[in-house]
């Protein structure tokens, strides 16, 4: 069983910039994939980014593309998302995952964290 939290959420202005964190325990992750994803009030889960397991592929939804990296360091069993020029419409909470193959669907990922709240305003 592996556990996920999630830190680094906040409030920031429109085209700032935050990096969220993931850090798993109770095994290592170095063969897993793993991914970030967001829920706005009112919206479905929706993908934003995922991983391969060792960091040679990367896949990013259309809205954050240009703008969000993720990133992971096997060593230290985390994984993170770099933001930048944040907007409005990234207001969600962001959930980080882990699943068994690289993939846009949250229904291949197993194991969740809580979430961290990201908030932007304009």
């Amino acid at each position: 069983q592996v556990w996920l939290v999630e830190s680094g959420g906040g409030l920031v202005q429109a085209g700032d910039s935050l990096r969220l964190s993931c850090a798993a325990s109770g095994r290592t992750l170095s063969r897993s994939a793993m991914g970030w994803f967001r829920q706005a009030p009112g919206k479905e889960r929706e993908f934003v980014a995922t991983i391969g397991w060792n960091s040679g592929t990367t896949a990013y939804a259309d809205s954050v593309k240009g703008r969000f990296t993720i990133s992971r360091d096997n060593a230290k069993n985390t994984m993170y998302l770099q933001m930048n020029s944040l907007k409005p419409e990234d207001t969600a909470v962001y959930y980080c995952a882990v699943g068994l193959r690289l993939s846009p669907w949250a229904t291949d990922f197993g194991s969740w964290g809580q979430g961290t709240q990201v908030t932007v305003s304009s």
